[in-house]
């Protein structure tokens, strides 16, 4: 299984150390290292031109991934991203015919919130790196993946303080049919989240990702409906870990993965971040030991108040 990235520069993705790149350096060894090209965000050099001086260095044609980092002159990424970095990317992929591993917008919160960071149609620039294997996102605003067909990804993550119902049906009904690792950071109607527990219907008889054995369904508004549909859904018994971390997961949603008798041959079951009541974490506990199972419900948040109820991950 990949690393999950943490919001803010990655360290590792994809089973690469990630390493900032500037103009000047040598590349690093293309075995275990991925290089991050990013620009100041009050700087003259536009992400394109440090593009093509990434592109002209030696050997450059053997790396295997590349991060993106932050893209704009502009404080506010105020600038169109297909124009900025997103078809200079994709119109360098004869450059790069050994990339498979790939993460874009590694735009910590000290450079801009995940809920600003501005995306588009990244299709036809996927779709020019046929050989991706790990594929990470940052931020949903304009972010389209329509018609998506990769046959090597293994490992696909979303992270965004808010997911449109479109994109969520459009990755749930993309062709991707060696996909291992899907993580989709749902969000919050606060910060643009607009899909519903009706929009998880394309994966839920695992027919979809064969092959998948992490699905994280997380950071959601709705995650108690997540966690009533996952139980009695095909999907789950080919897994490995359920990840349903970050989100409104309150006693409701809890009660249903602790009364479900099909859950038992996870490895892994991840609630941390939850709003749950310490008595059934308590319960949750004793049944994970009983079913060897490792389960995560730390962070434990204030289920007093239930006005004022928040995911993780939302500005």
């Amino acid at each position: 299984m990949t690393d999950t990235p943490s919001y803010g520069d990655l360290s590792t993705f994809g089973g690469f150390e990630v390493m900032q790149w500037q103009p000047g350096e040598a590349l690093g060894d293309p075995e275990h290292t991925i290089h991050r090209l990013s620009v100041e965000y009050d700087g003259t050099q536009e992400w394109a031109e440090l593009l093509a001086q990434f592109l002209a260095q030696p050997g450059v044609e053997q790396i295997q991934g590349l991060v993106t980092g932050y893209w704009s002159t502009d404080v506010l990424m105020d600038e169109d991203p297909v124009a900025s970095w997103i078809e200079p990317l994709r119109q360098a992929a004869p450059q790069l015919p050994n990339l498979r591993v790939l993460y874009v917008n590694d735009i910590g919160q000290e450079e801009h919130e995940v809920s600003w960071i501005s995306n588009g149609d990244l299709s036809p620039l996927l779709m020019a790196f046929p050989k991706l294997t790990h594929l990470g996102i940052r931020g949903g605003n304009g972010l389209e993946l329509p018609h998506l067909h990769l046959p090597h990804l293994d490992t696909l993550i979303i992270e965004a303080g808010g997911l449109s119902a479109e994109l969520v049906r459009q990755v749930l009904t993309a062709d991707l049919p060696a996909l291992r690792h899907l993580e989709l950071y749902l969000g919050t109607q606060d910060y643009g989240a607009t899909s519903s527990a009706d929009d998880l219907t394309p994966i839920l008889d695992g027919r979809r990702f064969p092959q998948l054995k992490y699905l994280g369904l997380k950071n959601s508004d709705f995650q108690d409906q997540i966690a009533q549909l996952l139980v009695a859904a095909p999907v789950t018994q080919g897994l490995e870990v359920l990840d349903l971390s970050m989100g409104i997961l309150t006693d409701e949603g809890g009660r249903a993965l602790l009364d479900s008798p099909a859950l038992g041959h996870l490895q892994k079951l991840d609630l941390q971040f939850n709003w749950m009541s310490e008595a059934l974490r308590a319960q949750l506990t004793a049944w994970a030991e009983r079913q060897d199972l490792e389960l995560d419900v730390s962070d434990a948040q204030d289920t007093d108040d239930d006005e004022w109820r928040y995911v993780a991950l939302g500005e």
